[in-house]
């Protein structure tokens, strides 16, 4: 135990005590010490027992100690003690000149009273005056009376003056004392008034923590939940559901509703790995009670740059996911209705134009006509087909990005020629991915058409395809109208048209790009877009080498 524990210990016992016992161990040092001198005189110089003055000294601090415990002080005035260590100058007088002779330094004991005067209640100036008269009243009046030499008046008033100024520095040292605890006290009540605020602005928060609709958890930097609202609550409820029935299992799947997702990959798990990450769709629940939770964390880093905690926060998007199914079933169910009549129309039309007998000029200039708005129908239906489904199913084998450059710009030509624009190709020889190549092929018609139709007469288009670390790097730039740092966030959704596109009149229901997205998605890929208006677009694909190209590419 510290000295300061074993200190604030005995305060709080001496605290705790009567107030007569507290004087009266303010008066048993003094006595104790007078006893052991009696003790003294009987082994050195029993002929001071048969001294009246020194005699009547030990009896006077015998009775000085019995009244100090037994007298009633706390049922007398305020300050009545400090009649104790008055009466103990004179204690102290007596017993000293009784034994001068054999035990002169006895007035030294005159500083016990000097400290309790000091330490007491008694008004500063008197308590120095007592400080002062009373030591002179056990050396001073015998010099005064003749009945010792003069010279020890001086002695007197030395001891006076030397206990006058302890007494000052007692009283300083008490001030001091009751100034730090005052201090502490005014610390304390601070703290306690900061610790109250505290308490309420954290009644606050989590009163408005508690009522967003916002799933919301604070982990610490060793993962462990410091903070979980009401709602996150919810979700954790949720999630543990089926084990009332005794299955024992956590409710938690993934984007397909069906399968169970790993305990390394729960939100909360990945949080603690110190990962970031949002849009991270998980479902909760049994299958009869499933919500759809959208989650996402941000990572805490301290000032030396180690993991500090992360927040995670989780959204219901259930409403929002099942519109969503709900638009696309309707789309693929109207585009496969349309999807019979277009074949059979164009199908038709075919046969009337490659007929034998010849029709008519203004006729088959209509009839031509009805074909191309026919197989431009075609083409949207295909495409509301291929959106509505999702990413696309892919085979993925070995397959030649360069050669299936060559054959898209091949066949984009006509339209490039028909527009103004120059296409331009920088491959090289042979660039071998894993990849579904009709799949490939339809991502690079869909940029390259993208490109010629966004681009004014007398455009560049130029792709170019190259290895760049373990990937396949594609990339189509164009030297066309261009889009706004915010469009180019926007251009992978669907049906999203930029400004520029709807004002020109340039044909097309914003599909392409999303489609094409999905496709890069499902080989592993990423697409990006970057782009000024007026100063052109790039877009930008990455596809996984082909395993012996990436193996060259690693040894080179």
């Amino acid at each position: 135990m510290s000295d300061r524990v074993m200190f604030l210990a005995a305060k709080r016992a001496y605290s705790n005590l009567s107030f007569r016992t507290r004087v009266g161990l303010c008066e048993l040092p003094l006595a104790l010490l007078v006893a052991v001198i009696a003790i003294i005189v009987v082994v050195v110089s029993p002929a001071l027992l048969m001294n009246p003055l020194f005699l009547g000294g030990l009896v006077f601090h015998a009775v000085l100690l019995a009244a100090a415990f037994l007298a009633p002080w706390e049922r007398l005035r305020d300050g009545s003690y400090v009649i104790i260590p008055l009466l103990d100058f004179l204690a102290i007088a007596l017993t000293r000149n009784g034994a001068a002779d054999v035990l002169p330094g006895l007035s030294l004991l005159a500083i016990f009273p000097v400290i309790w005067l000091s330490a007491s209640e008694m008004k500063p100036w008197l308590s120095l005056l007592s400080c002062f008269l009373g030591p002179f009243l056990i050396l001073g009046v015998s010099p005064l009376l003749g009945s010792a030499p003069r010279s020890q008046l001086g002695t007197a008033l030395l001891l006076c003056l030397a206990l006058a100024v302890v007494s000052i520095s007692l009283r300083f040292a008490s001030l001091n004392s009751v100034y730090s605890q005052r201090k502490l006290a005014a610390s304390k009540a601070e703290v306690d008034r900061l610790q109250g605020e505290n308490t309420e602005r954290e009644l606050l928060l989590e009163a408005i923590l508690d009522t967003i609709d916002v799933g919301l958890v604070v982990l610490d930097a060793n993962g462990n939940r410091m903070l979980t609202n009401r709602q996150q609550r919810s979700y954790d409820l949720l999630v543990q559901t089926g084990n009332s029935d005794g299955d024992g299992i956590s409710h938690l799947y993934a984007a397909d509703k069906t399968t169970p997702v790993a305990v390394s990959r729960y939100p909360v798990q990945r949080a603690a790995a110190g990962e970031t990450f949002a849009n991270y769709l998980v479902w909760l629940g049994p299958e009869d009670s499933q919500r759809a939770v959208t989650t996402a964390a941000t990572a805490m880093w301290d000032s030396e740059d180690k993991f500090a905690g992360s927040v995670i926060v989780s959204n219901d998007v259930t409403d929002m996911v099942e519109a969503l199914t709900a638009k696309e079933d309707f789309v693929s169910n109207v585009s496969h209705e349309l999807w019979t009549p277009l074949t059979s129309i164009i199908g038709h039309l075919d046969l009337v134009l490659d007929d034998d007998h010849p029709l008519p000029h203004n006729v088959t200039q209509q009839l031509s006509v009805a074909r191309r708005n026919a197989e431009r129908l075609y083409a949207l239906v295909s495409n509301l087909l291929a959106s509505a489904s999702g990413a696309a199913s892919v085979h993925l084998r070995p397959t030649d990005l360069s050669g299936l450059v060559e054959h898209s710009i091949e066949s984009a030509w006509p339209q490039a020629v028909n527009t103004g624009v120059t296409l331009e190709a920088d491959v090289p020889e042979i660039l071998w991915t894993t990849s579904d190549p009709l799949r490939i092929r339809q991502v690079l018609d869909n940029l390259i058409s993208n490109a010629i139709k966004y681009s004014p007469d007398g455009g560049k288009v130029t792709v170019r395809a190259r290895k760049q670390s373990d990937a396949a790097l594609l990339e189509v730039q164009d030297t066309g109208i261009g889009m706004s740092p915010n469009e180019t966030k926007l251009v992978f959704g669907k049906f999203f048209r930029t400004a520029a596109a709807r004002e020109s009149s340039i044909p097309g229901v914003g599909l392409g790009l999303s489609i094409t997205k999905a496709i890069v998605d499902s080989h592993g890929g990423s697409i990006r877009c970057s782009s000024k208006p007026g100063a052109g677009t790039t877009f930008t694909v990455t596809l996984p080498l082909h395993r012996s190209e990436q193996t060259r590419t690693e040894q080179n």
